[in-house]
């Protein structure tokens, strides 16, 4: 670990680890360990090797681009595993993640140092090789040869001590890393010049030695440039949830509680440009908020007493009261911080390959110099020939290329598809998507919002709009909600009522300048109605107003069935749903292969026989009946309004309203298999090409150090080209509702 990595590994007790841990179920509990020295696949490997057999750990995954490990856990005779002493012991200091934003900065810092003394160094020795080169007089060139030997040691032994440090702590634990073969390359470099100026040889080559630390730092430091900009969406969903919120005690008081310590009952205050720290219900005030953190949609939302709002909801226009439904560890947004944690830590199988093809590459590396070491002396006779050609063939034969082709992209594309909305719970789902041929959807909430929605308000006079419009303010039944929006949209006034009683399964009753009004059941509202007909207003038993509903196409679900089939993708619906309703639906949406009535053990067996027939399919559903399916499917999705259970079976969740979040998930999904398959070209075609040219002894340590770091760059750089492509804009959809009389 060298200096730039370090971070002070504090000792974590088992009750300080057990408090630090997040209970997951049945005894299971998740840390995440902060482990800085952790950076190329074979540090990987070892932590996860190392994890994985102490007792009581049933899962150990790092992640590369946030450099922390998470493990799953369980006591063993009442203590937690030693995590933080068996990373010490094969030389990873460890610790629970505190401050990632300065502990980031403090390793680009002294990376950027490093760099500056070794370029530096290196242009200055390159100066004085120019004179040697244009023929100096021997007690000249010995002269320049001292000054440059005296310059390197900068550049050698601090610059470079990133590597060292990194590779010796590898090395004193049994283990090598890719540190390793870059320090031997850079300290036998050194060394063979070091040899050359003091005999008083023709030519030194200190430039070569320093050159490559330059190198390898440029690379070094781009690398940590790039990760920082396709850093985590862990760490951008983090700054933006408050670290604690303003608590209205009993008496009336503003106080301040951390978010760790909000707990389900709390009352906090919202200030303007405040964000809601937790899910809750508002208890006073009204005002706007900005959900687009958590729905994905930029239109803001009114809250007033009784509404529902979610951890990151941002207030626009007035402070207001919100009283905590949920503890803070269990709030939508620590929620969506779980599932990208899991979706960047997730193994896919290119993922697996690339981590054991990268973990080989030492005793193969090594084998490979040794030989063109041993052969070159055995050919040429020539010891500083054949070292030349060994070490560079040590360095242009490490596979950081390799290492970082899978990883860097899962990394963009998580943070990609979370600013889009969309959450994966597992890493490997990505890959999954785009083995898909066939997509299943469930209708209701699916296809449909879910919601009712108000067919022929234009049709009712304005008065009686105002009227049923002001008796469904007291009542958050669907249909109340979907009067409610019609009658919002008009622009008219509330009407004053009195007496405002709301019946369970019936309506609500009123009374308005002596006149009794009733909105709801037809065989209530209205003397002598007849049961079968629609929710009616009534007044004083007569029937004054009726009102018509439907369900509504979500929006973009015309749109996403299009993009399918221009993708050749077979689509159905699978629904509990009347066939009339599942017809008139499928019909709206362009959907001809659909079956209704069914039951959540039909849903499986329905998806398992198509799996059977080698169909990869793809589950979208919400509802706890879907949640088999989702489980069975190759990979599925639900939507942020989705029962618990539905979401927790699901592989993807998008939090919009509309649709459009899947279009741009399966298309994103496609770009990046195929970044992935050029990536892992690029560093096979890199390896192919570079080797024959430095076993063959027509590279130089300095030339190899360039053509290492350039592949390096153009791994991640490729990788980074997801984030460039341009996205779909949701923009304003007109919801379609379709009439319950077509439906059935």
């Amino acid at each position: 670990m060298g200096p730039t990595d370090a971070v002070t590994a504090q000792a974590c007790s088992a009750d300080e680890m057990a408090i630090a841990s997040k209970s997951l179920a049945n005894g299971l509990q998740q840390s995440v360990l902060s482990v800085p020295a952790m950076h190329c696949a074979a540090c990987i490997g070892a932590i996860e090797k190392t994890l994985s057999k102490l007792g009581g750990v049933s899962l150990a995954r790092a992640n590369l681009s946030t450099r922390t490990v998470t493990v799953n856990w369980t006591m063993v005779e009442g203590q937690p595993p030693a995590m933080v002493e068996a990373l010490a012991a094969i030389g990873f200091a460890s610790h629970p993640p505190a401050s990632e934003i300065e502990t980031d900065e403090g390793v680009h810092t002294g990376l950027v140092s490093r760099l500056a003394v070794a370029g530096f160094c290196s242009m200055n020795i390159m100066l004085l090789s120019v004179s040697v080169w244009a023929g100096a007089d021997p007690a000249t060139r010995q002269a320049f040869h001292l000054i440059s030997a005296i310059l390197a040691c900068p550049a050698v032994l601090y610059s470079g001590s990133v590597f060292y440090m990194s590779a010796a702590q590898a090395l004193a634990h049994g283990r090598v890393n890719m540190d390793v073969p870059i320090s031997l390359g850079i300290i036998l470099s050194f060394m063979l010049s070091l040899y050359d100026a003091l005999t008083d040889a023709p030519h030194a080559y200190f430039e070569a030695s320093t050159s490559l630390v330059f190198v390898l730092l440029i690379g070094r430091v781009l690398d940590n440039t790039m990760r920082r900009k396709a850093k985590s969406a862990v760490a951008a969903l983090a700054r933006l949830s408050p670290r604690g919120a303003n608590l209205v005690t009993e008496a009336g008081t503003i106080g301040y509680v951390a978010l760790s310590d909000i707990k389900a009952g709390m009352r906090l205050l919202v200030p303007v440009g405040g964000r809601c720290p937790v899910d809750g219900t508002v208890a006073e005030g009204e005002s706007e908020t900005d959900a687009s953190l958590v729905t994905g949609e930029s239109r803001w939302k009114s809250v007033r007493p009784g509404s529902d709002v979610r951890a990151g909801e941002l207030n626009i226009t007035t402070a207001f009261i919100v009283r905590a439904s949920v503890d803070a560890s269990q709030s939508l947004i620590f929620e969506m911080s779980r599932m990208l944690q899991e979706a960047e830590d997730g193994r896919s199988r290119y993922r697996r390959l690339a981590d054991r093809a990268a973990g080989l590459y030492a005793p193969v590396v090594h084998s490979v110099s040794a030989l063109a070491l041993v052969g070159w002396l055995i050919a040429t006779g020539d010891l500083h020939k054949a070292l030349t050609i060994a070490i560079a063939v040590l360095i242009i034969t490490c596979p950081c290329a390799l290492g970082l082709a899978v990883p860097m992209v899962q990394v963009v594309l998580a943070r990609r598809l979370f600013e889009r909305g969309v959450m994966a719970t597992d890493g490997s789902a990505y890959e999954r998507l785009n083995e898909i041929d066939t997509v299943i959807f469930d209708k209701t909430g699916t296809l449909t919002t879910g919601q009712p929605a108000l067919l022929n308000g234009k049709a009712i006079p304005d008065e009686h709009l105002i009227l049923a419009g002001s008796l469904a303010q007291v009542s958050d039944h669907p249909i109340s909600l979907a009067i409610r929006t019609a009658f919002a949209k008009t622009g008219l006034r509330t009407g004053t009522f009195t007496n405002v009683v709301e019946k369970p399964g019936l309506g609500i009753e009123g009374s308005n300048d002596g006149h009794t009004y009733r909105l709801g059941r037809c065989d209530w509202a209205v003397a002598d109605g007849e049961a079968k007909a629609s929710t009616v207003l009534s007044r004083n038993g007569q029937s004054i107003a009726s009102f018509q509903f439907g369900e509504t196409i979500r929006p973009g679900a015309v749109e996403l069935v299009q993009f399918l089939k221009r993708n050749g993708k077979n689509v159905a619906v699978f629904s509990g749903d009347s066939q009339s309703a599942v017809k008139a639906i499928s019909q709206q949406v362009g959907i001809t292969d659909y079956t209704a009535g069914l039951l959540p053990g039909e849903k499986v067996a329905g998806v398992q026989r198509l799996q059977d027939q080698g169909r990869r399919v793809l589950m979208i559903g919400d509802g706890i009946n879907d949640a088999p399916a989702l489980k069975a499917a190759h990979v599925s999705m639900a939507p942020s309004t989705a029962s618990d259970i539905g979401r927790s079976a699901a592989d993807f969740i998008f939090l919009a309203d509309s649709l459009w979040p899947v279009t741009d998930t399966i298309d994103a999904a496609s770009r990046a298999h195929t970044l992935i398959r050029q990536n892992f070209a690029l560093a096979a075609l890199y390896n192919l090409i570079s080797l024959p040219f430095a076993l063959s002894g027509l590279v130089t340590p300095l030339a190899a150090a360039i053509a290492m770091s350039t592949s390096s760059i153009i791994v991640v750089a490729n990788a980074l080209r997801l984030r460039a492509v341009p996205t779909k804009v949701l923009g304003e959809w007109q919801m379609t509702p379709v009439p319950r009389e077509a439906v059935g």
